[in-house]
């Protein structure tokens, strides 16, 4: 039966795979994912599928993987001890998009599936996943229409799991050493079996599902704005935050790294061009500025109607 839920599971990831990556291509309308197969030797392998120099992306990932192996790595067993000793089988899907215009936010989405299993002992299982949005010049629209799909998906499966895992995601992409959030925040969930198997496996559906609800909207809203080579400079340089979180903060790569997954395939997160300058600050009043006092904190967003947080001049 544990195999079979995890044939079920791993049919869902890969036709996930193919839905995200054929719409994203649509509402780049040039992009085109190529799909690298990779295998490991301790067991396992996946599809990495990267895009670059589209009309909107300027790189991104969307990624499968299954591996599996006799000992749970390091960075899993710190958070869940009980699972020292055990075998495991990890798999799912996980994207990073970073579009050319400054104007289009960074995207980030992931759905997993783990089963550890251990001789003369039930097995441990759960999901995980979630996705966030991480813009340089937002728009009060996009981060209420980003956060109203987090919440309707959601809402099935009980009034409290849009504000715990909006909670939950706040505090997770959240950069300790800058004191600020990543971006806008959603959704991030792990751990997840106390639903039972079905109604588990169908609310990590509804995340992965509801990515391209959430995310392309907004692309097409933002893709033709024009940009100006300064705002071109401070996306970069807010993309380095990016890169700190990932390589500082996510248990994700960590455990990919560990765990003897493809590098390359892991780090494919990282955007192709990042700057970083020291002691930087954005002039008073400026949109830049307003990024920092008002977007990089945690907040009730569906609540929020203030005309300021529209200002990207």
């Amino acid at each position: 039966m544990q195999s079979e839920l995890l044939e079920q599971v791993k049919a869902y990831f890969m036709a996930l795979q193919d839905t995200i990556c054929q719409g994203l291509e649509q509402a780049d309308g040039k992009a085109k994912f190529v799909e690298d197969r990779w295998e490991r030797s301790e067991g396992g392998g996946g599809r990495t599928r990267v895009t670059t120099n589209g009309d909107v992306i300027e790189q991104g990932g969307v990624n499968y993987s299954h591996v599996f192996g006799a000992s749970m790595p390091g960075s899993a067993t710190a958070h869940r001890p009980e699972l020292a000793g055990r075998s495991f089988h990890a798999c799912g899907v996980s994207l990073v998009i970073h579009p050319k215009n400054p104007h289009v936010p960074t995207s980030h989405a992931n759905v997993r599936f783990f089963i550890a299993e251990k001789e003369g002992e039930k097995p441990i299982w759960w999901f995980g996943g979630g996705f966030d949005l991480t813009p340089f010049y937002p728009v009060l629209e996009d981060v209420k229409h980003w956060h109203q799909v987090a919440h309707d998906l959601c809402a099935p499966f009980g009034s409290d799991m849009y504000p715990k895992y909006k909670k939950w995601c706040d505090e997770y992409f959240y950069l300790k050493h800058r004191d600020e959030t990543r971006g806008v925040g959603g959704l991030f969930f792990d751990d997840l079996n106390e639903l039972g198997f079905e109604q588990s496996f169908a609310f990590m559906q509804a995340v992965g599902n509801g990515f391209l609800d959430a995310y392309v909207p907004i692309i097409e809203r933002r893709k033709t704005d024009e940009y100006t080579a300064r705002q071109r400079e401070f996306q970069l340089y807010r993309r380095g935050r990016y890169v700190e979180f990932n390589l500082v903060w996510d248990r994700g790569t960590l455990f990919g790294l560990q765990s003897g997954g493809r590098t390359e395939s892991i780090l494919m997160s990282m955007p192709p061009l990042a700057r970083w300058e020291y002691n930087y600050n954005p002039e008073p009043d400026s949109a830049e500025a307003n990024l920092y006092k008002y977007y990089l904190r945690p907040q009730e967003w569906l609540a929020t109607s203030s005309d300021i947080f529209i200002d990207r001049e």
